[in-house]
């Protein structure tokens, strides 16, 4: 996973009418950006919304990925995730692992046809039943994608021509397509659906706002600038191109190659022009910090906190600055800053570690032990979060908020240790989504935890869309599965 203000205030920007008008608590749905090429999105989990960088790098406007994201809504107002499960059960558990394993023995092997030949295997009536669902509910989301951007009178336009791109894809062989074909089934039918709706609805016509299309172009350029090759995106975002967009990835490239001087005066020119720009002053202060300038750095991380005083991702840079100068001025301002933060994003476990860090620079144990307590309980360590729970309820009176949140933790830590001690079945539990790394066995996640009898498992990706992992148990090698539904 990746943390960017600016990305992630974008992607949400762009979702939160498409969330309005499904009738969705725009802050209970999640949004996160997955740092991998590949063009894909899914939801997973209840609402949580994957995007990834891939996507976002290889749209060509911004109504394309606002077409995502509609469809991506669709599912999760139309509960699918849910219906999912109902109807893994009715198939059979023969049929599911056989199409789930024969993608992983393709990721092992780097064979498709060891992957098809497993596969076929579990091709039953029962299979192509699931599959059957699996295309009624991807036309299911669409319908509902279609009705959201009407409803906020959007066209559907960038829909059309994402679903054209996939299309072309359909022709490769399984492992040259994009995640999104190979979990998201594409029919001839659900295109000639967009493109009737586009023929007859009456916004299909009406632009992407101004700010939409200039906010998808800085992102993009950004991304490309922190992820492509530095060669390449000198390439795209030649010297003499003097656009926004283009200085913007200039500068982050010249970052990356520790062309500091460049990088720096490209960001000065950027806020002459936007001196009251969050973003602008937020990848200054990176620059700087990352270049050993800290307190040179803390002026800009503050400005952009000062203009976007709501984003955790802001407060945290700012902290981290200011605790990495070791002065002790610096200590109290920088707990503000995080105590803000984790107000917004509890679940967020590397505030908490910055948190742990600023109390004990302060001597203040009992709240250090605290935060390193709530910082092991998400990731899901019992023991160490029951540790530091019990140490720091040692330092507050009976009763109080302090002590009270301890124990709170250690029950929690209890509770945890219990389950997994008892637990008669295996069960995917997603933890923390912190940092996804993708390489070529699959898909890696540092922090989700696959509780199988106490057992932390690792979890891959096939290509069928599954999330699983296996466990030597008493009955052999077995398969877990934590399941996501895809675009």
């Amino acid at each position: 996973m990746i943390r960017d203000a600016e990305t992630e205030n974008t992607i949400r920007a762009f979702a939160s009418p498409l969330f309005a008008a499904a009738g969705l608590d725009q802050d209970a749905v999640n949004i996160y950006i997955v740092k991998d090429n590949s063009l894909n999105a899914f939801v997973a989990g209840g609402q949580n919304l994957f995007i990834h960088t891939g996507l976002i790098m290889q749209s060509g406007n911004a109504s394309q990925i606002i077409g995502v994201l509609a469809h991506e809504t669709g599912h999760i107002a139309g509960g699918h995730l849910t219906r999912m499960h109902d109807a893994i059960a009715k198939s059979s558990r023969s049929a599911i692992l056989g199409f789930i394993l024969g993608g992983a023995a393709a990721i092992a092997t780097g064979r498709s046809d060891v992957g098809a030949a497993i596969a076929a295997g579990g091709q039953s009536m029962a299979m192509r039943n699931f599959l059957s669902y699996s295309r009624g509910e991807e036309s299911s989301a669409d319908q509902a994608a279609l009705k959201l951007l009407d409803a906020t009178k959007q066209s559907a336009r960038g829909t059309l021509e994402f679903l054209k791109v996939l299309e072309g894809q359909e022709l490769l062989s399984s492992a040259n397509q994009d995640p999104y074909v190979r979990t998201h089934p594409l029919s001839a039918d659900r295109i000639r659906t967009i493109e009737h709706h586009v023929a007859t609805s009456p916004y299909s016509d009406v632009p992407t706002p101004e700010n939409f299309v200039r906010m998808h172009e800085r992102i993009k350029a950004k991304l490309q600038g922190f992820i492509n090759p530095v060669g390449r995106t000198l390439r795209v975002y030649k010297a003499n191109d003097n656009s926004v967009p283009a200085r913007y990835a200039r500068a982050v490239a010249h970052h990356r190659k520790a062309r500091f001087e460049k990088a720096l005066s490209l960001m000065d020119g950027l806020i002459a022009e936007h001196p009251n720009d969050p973003y602008f002053h937020e990848l200054k202060g990176q620059i700087l910090f990352e270049s050993g300038q800290v307190r040179e750095s803390i002026v800009h991380h503050r400005k952009a906190a000062d203009l976007l005083p709501t984003s955790p991702v802001i407060l945290y840079q700012l902290a981290k600055a200011e605790l990495e100068t070791n002065d002790p001025a610096f200590i109290d301002p920088a707990i503000i800053n995080l105590e803000a933060a984790v107000a917004k994003e509890p679940r967020t476990a590397m505030l908490w570690r910055q948190l742990s860090i600023g109390y004990g620079r302060k001597g203040d144990i009992g709240r250090s032990s605290l935060a390193l307590a709530e910082e092991a309980l998400i990731r899901g360590k019992a023991d160490v979060a029951q540790f530091h729970a019990g140490k720091a309820e040692r330092y507050f009176p009976e009763g109080s908020r302090e002590w009270i949140q301890a124990q709170d933790i250690s029950l929690a830590a209890n509770g945890m240790a219990r389950r997994r001690r008892n637990s008669p079945d295996f069960r995917g539990v997603l933890f923390e989504h912190d940092r996804f790394l993708h390489n070529r066995e699959g898909l890696e996640h540092s922090e989700i935890r696959l509780e199988a009898r106490g057992c932390r498992l690792r979890p891959r990706l096939s290509p069928s869309g599954f999330l699983f992992a296996f466990r030597t148990g008493p009955e052999g090698r077995q398969p877990v599965l934590f399941l996501g539904a895809g675009i």
